[in-house]
């Protein structure tokens, strides 16, 4: 499946990692109770049997993400990309291998994530700015930027509850992007907001990129991973399934999706 390109912008590398991540691996142990037979339960009422299940999200992952790096994450639902952000963060810490987060990272995983719905727009930026560890007079003088961006306006002083979806969305990226992060993680958000609000996010992530920043993108947009990011990883069953060019990466991402498909419906027409 063709997919139409712009030129692509060059961008200039600047040597030394920013995250590294080392054969990390997570594992998630699922205690499912085991059916007893009548002679087992009266046997022994008061004992509860279970089988462990241990599933892993994510097995023997390497990335290394360098100054100027746009890499972007792609792969089916629950194929552990979430995961392996969450492990980047460092909400996470993996049961196998080891991250290494050599620059200030930002990140920004769900929309309005540890805001509180109950305040206001500003006061949410202030703490938010405040858990990022930016002194008060530096927050304040951030938020008329932070408006700007997100386009709040006289909202900025209404009750998060009352945002809708995309204020929330441009609120929570404003916030990530407004120190100047050495390293942007990114999760599916690019898909949230109107066109107006996507363009502008991917002008501030070319922007940290060109700055010698870099961006660790999730996204089911296969065009913008192509056209705007230097690097790919495909993530399949919590493995790398192919890490390199954007879009030889996504052709093959593709043609294993279409191969899916295609078997799927063979095995239906089967039945």
């Amino acid at each position: 499946m063709p997919i139409p390109l712009r030129p692509r912008l060059e961008i200039q590398r600047a040597p030394g990692a920013l995250l590294l991540a080392h054969g990390i691996g997570v594992r998630y142990d699922l205690n499912v109770r085991r059916r007893q037979t009548i002679g087992e339960a009266l046997g022994d009422v008061l004992r509860r049997q279970r089988l462990r299940h241990v599933i892993w999200a994510l097995r023997d992952v390497n990335l290394r993400v360098e100054r100027s790096d746009a890499v972007g994450i792609v792969g089916r639902n629950g194929a552990g990309k979430t995961t392996l952000m969450l492990a980047l963060a460092g909400i996470l810490t993996p049961d196998e291998g080891l991250v290494e987060a050599r620059g200030k990272v930002s990140a920004l995983l769900s929309l309005g994530a540890g805001f509180d719905p109950d305040l206001s727009g500003r006061e949410n930026v202030e703490l938010a700015l405040a858990f990022m560890g930016v002194s008060r007079p530096t927050a304040r003088s951030l938020l008329p930027r932070i408006t700007k961006f997100a386009d709040l306006g006289e909202f900025i002083d209404a009750r998060l509850k009352t945002y809708s979806t995309g204020m929330r969305a441009r609120l929570g990226f404003a916030v990530a992007t407004c120190v100047d992060p050495e390293v942007l993680l990114i999760d599916e958000v690019l898909s949230t907001g109107d066109l107006t609000f996507r363009e502008r996010s991917r002008d501030r992530i070319e922007e940290l990129v060109h700055g010698a920043a870099a961006a660790v993108i999730v996204t089911h947009d296969l065009g913008y991973v192509v056209e705007a990011c230097t690097r790919a990883l495909w993530l399949d069953g919590g493995r790398v399934a192919a890490e390199g060019e954007p879009r030889a990466v996504v052709q093959a991402y593709l043609q294993a999706s279409e191969t899916v498909v295609r078997l799927a419906a063979q095995t239906t027409r089967m039945a």
